[in-house]
């Protein structure tokens, strides 16, 4: 390049850098679930939690079918048609439609009856969301029905404090445990799960969650190779990744395009109890950073667990914290 050409290319590239970024250019945007705002249990709903999250500035919400209890008998074409008004009023959209565990729960069962039953209440999950207007359909990844907790409790949150003297970490493993068998069959459903999404014209993503069959990025991505659809994708929860000791910008920067969603939560030092946002050791800044460096333009949805903070000033906070981030 001879000097006159190159001074007339700085020229316009100093003009550019002068102007900004291009106007209407797309950015992630902000989103909550609405269960900040109310139980998992059966019967909790969402009407109270539509108006709260609307009027604390989140672009979208995620709504979610708490058990197949609420499938039959919540989410009427009535209802349905009456929260999707609700959402288009507080001028919200519906970013993805998430099934809680019980609905789906026999999706790694060994009981092919078992299984097809919960493939049946994905599939009628998919027509809740279609008609609520979500593009996606969401799960968190289903754990092995031979492994529990000695408590009984939800397996992804089982996890060790203060034990007694000689006490130790310990998961019930039953009779018949067989990985390879359950990977394949856990493929073979996954796939099944997303031809029902795609028949009703929606996009299914996956949740990371300890003790899971994807705990982490990497069993995401063995699970997508043996899949290979762009309709299926991951939704990263940034807490549960950190509870694996993965980081989750470099998580996102491993997942990129296959990256559909982010739940975003804080967490302190031992990377186990979620606090209030900015109480803890997330790193907002780099989780923003990796989204914005993969071209990300969908939702980061805020996850808070309950914290003993008041959870409006926790979505204030937040939503604060990545309007300046994302910007």
């Amino acid at each position: 390049m001879r000097r006159r050409e190159f001074i007339s290319a700085l020229g316009v590239g100093a003009s550019q850098l002068a102007a900004g970024p291009p106007q209407g250019k797309p950015r992630p945007r902000i989103g909550s679930v609405s269960w900040n705002f109310h139980s998992l249990a059966p019967g909790a709903h969402p009407e109270e939690a539509i108006d709260i999250i609307a009027s604390l500035g989140f672009e979208s919400i995620e709504l979610i079918a708490n058990s197949r209890q609420d499938v039959d008998e919540y989410w009427t074409d009535a209802t349905i048609d009456r929260i999707r008004k609700q959402v288009e009023r507080n001028h919200l959209v519906v970013n993805q439609f998430p099934f809680f565990q019980p609905v789906v729960e026999g999706l790694t069962s060994r009981n092919a009856d078992e299984r097809n039953r919960s493939i049946d209440y994905f599939e009628r999950g998919c027509l809740i969301a279609k008609k609520l207007g979500a593009p996606m359909v969401n799960i968190v990844a289903p754990w092995a029905r031979e492994l529990s907790d000695p408590s009984a409790g939800y397996l992804p949150r089982y996890f060790m404090s203060d034990p007694k003297p000689g006490e130790k970490f310990h998961i019930n493993i039953a009779p018949g445990y067989d990985f390879d068998e359950l990977w394949r069959s856990f493929t073979q459903t996954m796939k099944d799960c997303l031809e029902r999404a795609k028949a009703h014209g929606m996009n299914f993503s996956i949740e990371n969650h300890t003790h899971t069959m994807m705990p982490v990025t990497d069993s995401f991505l063995r699970l997508w190779d043996s899949i290979r659809d762009p309709a299926f994708g991951c939704n990263l929860d940034c807490g549960w990744a950190m509870n694996q000791r993965e980081y989750p910008p470099a998580a996102i920067y491993k997942l990129n395009r296959h990256l559909m969603n982010l739940h975003v939560r804080d967490v302190d030092a031992t990377m186990r109890e979620y606090v209030a946002i900015g109480k803890g050791v997330m790193d907002f800044k780099a989780i923003t950073d990796a989204v914005k460096g993969i071209g990300f333009t969908g939702f980061l949805s805020l996850e808070q667990d309950g914290s003993g903070e008041d959870m409006k000033e926790t979505c204030r906070r937040y939503v604060r914290t990545m309007k300046e981030l994302l910007s």
